[in-house]
């Protein structure tokens, strides 16, 4: 199946799988302006809506969908049973769609009941991990939130990993105020940099790019205790915290 990533609201992503015979899959789509436009120019017909959660900027276009092709199924975690949506998933479900198999992963985290979908190679975190950072985690639930993270980084190298949000320069940003001379985090900052300029996407990213630049999938490294001034004896999920909390109050 091949992939398209569609830009909604400020700084989200819809994206979409369509086959050889243009049916398609949609993923969070938070409005349905731009994805049913979408959806006519190529002459899809849509046949799956996958949920990752319950925030409106990634529900918010089910409604309207559902009005011009009825049929559709609508996937999602509890948390989105408002949201139009006629199949609940849970986690190791495996679905059958469009003869692929998606198996869903509870990820939560960011919301109490998030989940992300797995197509290999394709992997739908929603809100979960980012290009170079994570989601805000809600109510303090950061083991929630390490245990999704290390979920993810379990998926392979070559795993294309399709995030909701552009914050990849913000993130960077970040990354480099704690680790100013890493190499990785420098030259990719540099690459996304030009990307953006000339209003282009930075994603989707992979778990092998994500494994070099993305702080919140290194808090086992001593390198990180040490920038941050941590103690060297703490663990990883405490280096996971501080760094999410000083995001929390970075402002680029």
């Amino acid at each position: 199946m091949m992939l398209k990533i569609i830009p909604i609201l400020t700084d989200n992503y819809v994206w979409i799988l369509y086959d050889k015979k243009n049916f398609c899959i949609i993923i969070d789509p938070g409005l349905s302006k731009p994805i049913l436009k979408e959806i006519k120019k190529h002459k899809w017909f849509p046949v799956a809506i996958l949920l990752t959660h319950n925030h409106i900027d990634h529900t918010g276009g089910v409604k309207n969908i559902i009005k011009h092709y009825p049929n559709i199924t609508v996937f999602g975690p509890f948390e989105t049973r408002d949201s139009n949506v006629n199949k609940i998933v849970n986690d190791g479900d495996k679905l059958f769609i469009l003869n692929k198999e998606f198996f869903v992963f509870f990820t939560p985290g960011h919301t109490l009941g998030h989940v992300t979908y797995y197509s290999k190679p394709y992997l739908f975190c929603g809100d979960t991990v980012f290009s170079g950072g994570c989601g805000r985690v809600y109510n303090k639930k950061y083991l929630d939130m390490y245990n999704s993270i290390q979920k993810i980084l379990s998926f392979p190298n070559e795993t294309v990993l399709c995030c909701s949000h552009e914050y990849t320069l913000s993130n960077l940003d970040f990354s480099m105020s704690i680790l100013p001379e890493d190499k990785d985090i420098k030259n990719f900052y540099k690459k996304t940099k030009k990307i953006i300029e000339i209003k282009k996407t930075s994603l989707p990213s992979y778990i092998l790019l994500e494994k070099k630049i993305n702080l919140f999938l290194r808090t086992d490294e001593y390198s990180l205790r040490e920038a941050m001034r941590l103690d060297r004896n703490c663990n990883s999920l405490e280096v996971f915290i501080k760094l999410r909390v000083k995001k929390d109050y970075f402002w680029s």
